[in-house]
């Protein structure tokens, strides 16, 4: 069973027609309401769509984890994901199913293997995906695309890279959680259409909640590394400076303040350090997460039955 997800948030004029599209290539659609204000739920119910609602917006992050589970739980098979405001192309759902039964685990969607993407992309857009690519830590498996939600999942791998982050790093997240467990990630080229620009996101808010969020993973994973090494290094300096102010009080009796004052600094700075990473080491090893589950679940509201009118027509 295939089944297409699409995490969405105020956008009631696309969501239809998204829907309608995606309902041609799999077998069942389930939308994610992100707490939107306006009729994006009624809407996609009525297209034909499985909604899932947030009573309040929680971001994408929480979305993608939501759908995640369900499709977990009703036994699919692929789970597809996809933007909610037609930038990606439904009619490219195959090309990614397609390489899951070829054997990978995850199918991730890449913008820049298309030429006319690469040249149809707002500047500002280009650059911030390629800043992000080569900066989060994802991108040690070599993608040319770590930020395109159009990808496709095999879902026996769905609960073991769960997104904790609910923002937009959770794109980001997914594929680190994937590097670690050695999943099988293989790129497909897919098209995007920008036109009027259809994002809600800002994109330098985007970028930055995206770095924001690769640090804050990498750092929660490797707590010892992310705040050991440096504090490690950090008393090295400290004892080395500590040295020479110590080997010219002896051979001048001069005692330099200042190198006194930096050396000082320096390792309590890096005491602070690797505490720090002690602490968070141990309160993770023991927690793991799990408050995660004290998130509200999602309002599950069934696709608009069509019945036929008096005419006969299906309405």
């Amino acid at each position: 069973m295939i089944i297409v997800g699409i995490p969405a948030y105020n956008e009631e004029k696309h969501i239809a027609n998204v829907v309608r599209e995606a309902k041609k290539y799999c077998d069942r659609v389930v939308v994610v309401d992100d707490g939107s204000k306006d009729h994006t739920s009624e809407l996609a119910s009525q297209a034909g769509a499985e909604v899932l609602v947030h009573l309040r917006n929680m971001g994408k992050g929480q979305s993608l984890r939501d759908l995640f589970l369900y499709a977990a739980e009703i036994g699919a098979d692929i789970l597809v994901t996809m933007d909610g405001d037609e930038q990606h192309d439904p009619a490219e759902i195959p090309s990614l199913v397609n390489a899951i039964v070829g054997g990978a685990d995850i199918a991730s969607g890449s913008r820049f293997l298309k030429q006319e993407v690469n040249t149809s992309m707002p500047t500002y857009r280009r650059f911030g995906n390629s800043m992000l690519n080569s900066l989060t830590i994802s991108n040690a498996l070599g993608l040319t695309d770590t930020q395109c939600g159009f990808r496709a999942y095999r879902a026996s791998v769905l609960r073991s890279i769960l997104p904790s982050e609910m923002g937009m790093g959770a794109d980001t997240e997914i594929l680190a959680k994937a590097a670690e467990h050695r999943l099988k990630i293989v790129e497909v080229p897919v098209s995007v259409r920008y036109g009027d620009d259809t994002s809600t996101y800002n994109p330098v808010f985007h970028t930055l909640d995206v770095l924001a969020s690769a640090l804050k993973h990498y750092s929660l994973r490797h707590p010892l590394i992310f705040y050991g090494v440096p504090g490690f290094a950090l008393l090295v300096a400290g004892l080395t400076t500590g040295f020479y102010a110590a080997t010219e009080y002896v051979t001048t009796h001069y005692l330099s303040v200042v190198l006194s004052l930096l050396s000082a600094t320096l390792l309590l700075t890096g005491l602070i350090s690797i505490s720090t990473g002690l602490i968070l080491f141990t309160i993770i090893t023991a927690v793991r997460t799990n408050t995660l589950t004290q998130n509200p679940q999602p309002i599950l509201i069934p696709p608009t039955p069509r019945v036929k009118d008096e005419t006969g027509r299906i309405s």
